[in-house]
C-alpha cells in the first residue's frame, strides 16, 4: 500500500478497513485500562462476537458479488458515460436490508441458541445487540458506493468522521459511569447515522428501480460466496472444538490466545481483493486487472512478509510481555499462524469472483473444511495444539493452490500473470526457513 503516493480506490479501501479495525481495537484498549469491570467488558466483547457471528458471512458474500455485477449484469444496461444513477446499488441495498431483517428475526426467535456461548444468558441487553445487527449491516454499503464511484478521498473523510464518532459514542458514556449497555447503544446510534448517510448517497448515486431479476442474479452469484465465507469462518471454531476435546480448559485458553493472524495482513489483503473486483467487468479489462493485482500484491509482499518474519523472532517476548509467562506457549501457536501470510497474499479467488466463477470457490471451501478436520486430528497426535495450527496453515495454502490450478487449467490464466512469482517464492522460502530455525531451536533468542 503506497501511503505516500496519490490516494486511489485500492489503498483508500485498505486504509478504511484499518480504520475500522483500529477503532474497535482502541475501544477495547480504553475499556481494558479503565475502571470498567472485567465482567462488563466481557459482555461487550461477547455482544460484538454474536453480531459478527450471525452476519459476517452473508455481508461478505453480498458485497463481493455486487462488485463484479455493478458494471456487468444481465438486467441493467451499462451507461457508457458512467454518470447515470445505478439501480444495482439500490437493489443491493434491498438485499442487504432483507438479510439483516432475516438475521434479526432469527435472533429474536432463536435467542436461546446463543446460550451455547458461556455468559450470553447473563447479558441483560441482548435485545439491543439484535437491534444493532438489524441496523448496522446495510451501512457497509457506504464505503463500497465510494469505491464503485471512485471517490477515494470522500471514502477516507467518511471513515475518519464515522469511526471517530463511533469511538466517542461507545466509550464516553461508559467512562462517565453509565452501564456497559450504553456502549451497545452507542453502536446503534452510529449505525443509524450511517444509515442516514447511506440514504443521502442512495439518493445521489442510485436509481430507485426495484428489479427481481437483478436480485435473483445477485443472490445466485452470492450464495456460493456466502456459504464459502461461512465455511472458511467456521475453521477457527472447528479448531477450537478439536483442541477443547483433546485438552483441558487451561490449554484451550493457551490455544485461543495464540490462534490469531496478523490483522494487518488480513485487512490489507481483503482490501486489495475487494477493490479489484469491479475491474473484471469486461473481457478487455481482465489483462490490465491481472497486472494491477500483480503489482499491488508485490508491494504488500515487500511490506508484510518482512514484518511477519520479524515478528517470528519476537513473538515469544511479545506474548510474555502482553499476557504473562503462563501464556508463553501461545506464542508457538501464533508463530504458525504468521505463516498464513503465504496463502493470504495470492489472489486467485479475486479473479474467480470478478469473472463470476463463484461455484469453484464454494467447492474449494468444502475441500478445505474436510482436509482441515482430518489433518488436524492426525497432527494433534504428534504435535499437540501446534499440530492443529500447522494443519490450518497447510489447508489454507492447499485451497489457494486449487484455485490457482483452476485458473491455469480451466481459464488459461498463468500464475505469473497475477502473482510476482520471484518475490513470492523468495519471501515464502525465507519465512519458512526462519520458522524452522526458530522452531528447532537452531536460532535461540533470549
Amino acid at each position: 500500500m503506497d501511503l505516500t503516493g496519490k490516494i486511489n480506490k485500492i489503498n483508500s479501501l485498505q486504509i478504511f478497513q484499518l480504520l475500522r479495525f483500529g477503532t474497535f481495537l482502541l475501544i477495547s484498549i480504553i475499556f481494558a485500562n479503565s475502571s470498567v469491570a472485567t465482567e462488563d467488558i466481557g459482555y461487550y466483547e461477547l455482544s460484538l462476537f454474536i453480531a459478527s457471528a450471525v452476519s459476517f458471512f452473508w455481508v461478505t458474500g453480498i458485497i463481493q458479488s455486487l462488485l463484479p455485477l455493478y458494471n456487468n449484469n444481465k438486467t441493467f444496461r451499462k451507461d457508457p458515460s458512467g454518470n447515470a444513477k445505478s439501480p444495482e446499488i439500490f437493489n443491493a441495498f434491498l438485499v442487504l436490508s432483507g438479510f439483516s431483517l432475516v438475521a434479526f428475526i432469527f435472533c429474536i426467535f432463536f435467542q436461546r441458541s446463543f446460550y451455547l456461548f458461556d455468559g450470553v444468558k447473563d447479558i441483560s441487553f441482548i435485545n439491543l445487540v439484535f437491534v444493532y445487527i438489524l441496523l448496522s449491516n446495510p451501512g457497509h454499503l457506504v464505503e463500497y458506493i465510494y469505491l464503485l464511484k471512485n471517490l477515494s478521498e470522500e471514502m477516507l473523510i467518511y471513515g475518519l468522521w464515522s469511526f471517530g464518532l463511533q469511538l466517542l459514542l461507545v466509550t464516553v458514556p461508559v467512562l462517565y459511569g453509565y452501564p456497559i449497555e450504553y456502549a451497545v447503544i452507542g453502536l446503534i446510534v452510529i449505525s443509524v447515522i450511517r444509515l442516514i448517510w447511506l440514504g443521502v448517497l442512495l439518493k445521489r448515486y442510485s436509481g430507485f428501480r426495484f428489479s427481481r431479476s437483478f436480485i435473483r442474479e445477485h443472490i445466485s452469484l452470492g450464495i456460493p460466496l456466502i456459504v464459502s465465507s461461512l465455511l472458511s469462518g467456521s475453521a477457527q471454531y472447528i479448531d477450537g472444538i478439536i483442541v477443547s476435546g483433546s485438552f483441558d480448559a487451561a490449554s484451550f485458553a493457551v490455544f485461543r490466545f495464540g490462534a490469531k493472524e496478523l490483522p494487518l495482513v488480513l485487512l490489507l489483503a481483503n482490501g486489495l481483493s475487494n477493490a479489484m473486483l469491479p475491474e473484471f467487468s469486461t473481457a478487455d479489462k481482465v489483462k490490465n486487472a491481472l497486472a494491477i493485482i500483480k503489482n499491488r500484491s508485490r508491494r504488500l509482499m515487500h511490506i508484510l512478509f518482512p514484518l511477519s518474519t520479524i515478528l517470528l523472532f519476537f513473538s515469544k517476548v511479545l506474548y510474555i510481555a502482553m499476557f504473562g509467562e503462563r501464556f508463553s506457549r501461545s506464542a508457538d501457536i501464533f508463530m504458525v499462524y504468521l505463516l498464513l501470510i503465504i496463502s493470504r497474499l495470492i489472489f486467485p479467488h479475486t479473479i474467480l469472483i470478478g469473472l463470476k466463477r463463484t461455484r469453484i470457490i464454494l467447492g474449494a471451501s468444502f475441500v478445505e473444511i474436510a482436509l482441515n478436520v482430518s489433518l488436524s486430528l492426525f497432527l494433534i497426535r504428534y504435535y499437540g495444539m501446534v499440530g492443529v495450527a500447522v494443519a490450518t496453515a497447510i489447508v489454507f495454502l492447499v485451497e489457494k493452490m486449487l484455485l490457482v490450478s483452476y485458473n491455469y487449467f480451466k481459464l488459461k490464466i498463468k500464475p505469473g500473470e497475477y502473482i510476482p512469482l520471484g518475490v513470492y517464492l523468495f519471501y515464502t522460502a525465507l519465512i519458512i526457513a526462519v520458522f524452522v530455525l526458530l522452531d528447532h531451536r537452531i536460532i535461540r533468542l533470549h
